[in-house]
């Protein structure tokens, strides 16, 4: 379990990190959004130990970072994947950093073997595409097979193969009970990837919820409706909260009822539906709306 409370972090005069508080509960997934310069990465430095907050605490299963004993067992994490001596190979960049934690070499093989690594296994890093550096970014992570990952930005210069690998691994370690907090600028990604979402706009938490919770909160739910009846249909439906649109291709968008409702509504009336389609926000639309007033640049479309 990861902590974060009241954490803030000032750089001269601009407050990267603004009294920041959520936890990242172990078995789950948990996403971590916001706009550049959101203070995400700071926070994820911070958490590692590597920026000293101005304010608040942050803490891995209780205890600081810096004070954990055999951080690499404990704790994963990718937060610069080319933080690599890139004249080593990636088999003996691996292998050193496994000699000084105390983790046999056999675990070297099976997180080449894990990450995808073995045809470049023995070529040097500085060789590497951005691809290959961020599987071994991740290969440094998993070396100590450790209860809690931080990763930031892990499908950054993947292919859809790499990401589809990435989703596929952290829902697998979080089922194993496993801490997984990770970053990603990639909305439909972090959709199918992320059970809890935290987002940052400007240093402070705007939303920390089960992603559902997120999705069901953006611009609501509606319903997609196809029937010859439209009239008769509108009129079943008529009540105060109840909005209907028709769109250009005959179909209507209900909102303020379930499609549930819209499907017992119809049959009373004896109205025929050839579509009955709930619809939900995507991430994206959730995102947008929860950070459209925490964006540092804004760019605007001339007409």
């Amino acid at each position: 379990m990861i902590e974060i409370q009241h954490l803030s972090k000032r750089y001269g005069s601009k407050l990267a990190v603004d009294d920041v508080s959520f936890t990242v509960q172990p078995g789950i997934v948990t996403g971590f959004l916001g706009p550049n310069g959101a203070g995400k990465s700071t926070t994820m430095r911070m958490i590692m130990g590597l920026d000293r907050p101005n304010a608040g605490t942050a803490t891995i299963n209780g205890a600081a970072y810096t004070s954990l004993r055999d951080p690499l067992r404990q704790v994963g994490a990718l937060l610069e994947a080319k933080a690599v001596h890139t004249g080593r190979s990636a088999f003996n960049h691996l292998l050193a950093l496994a000699a000084t934690h105390g983790i046999p070499a056999s675990r070297v093989d099976e997180v080449i073997h894990m990450t995808g690594l073995e045809s470049v296994a023995k070529k040097r890093v500085g060789g590497f595409s951005l691809g290959m550096g961020q599987r071994l970014g991740i290969a440094v992570a998993l070396l100590g097979d450790p209860q809690t990952l931080i990763l930031d930005e892990p499908v950054n210069g993947l292919d859809p193969e790499g990401v589809l690998w990435v989703r596929q691994l952290c829902r697998y370690l979080a089922s194993q009970g496993r801490t997984v907090f990770l970053s990603s600028h990639l909305m439909s990604e972090m959709a199918q990837t992320a059970d809890h979402v935290v987002v940052l706009g400007r240093g402070r938490v705007l939303a920390d919820a089960p992603i559902d919770q997120i999705l069901s909160g953006a611009g609501g739910r509606s319903v997609t409706v196809r029937t010859p009846s439209p009239d008769q249909l509108v009129a079943a439906l008529s009540a105060p909260d109840v909005t209907v649109r028709q769109a250009a291709d005959g179909s209507l968008s209900v909102s303020g009822v379930s499609a549930e409702q819209v499907g017992e509504a119809a049959a009373r009336a004896g109205v025929v539906l050839h579509e009955l389609t709930p619809i939900t926000a995507s991430l994206e639309q959730a995102y947008l709306e929860l950070t459209q007033d925490d964006v540092e640049y804004k760019s605007e479309v001339s007409q």
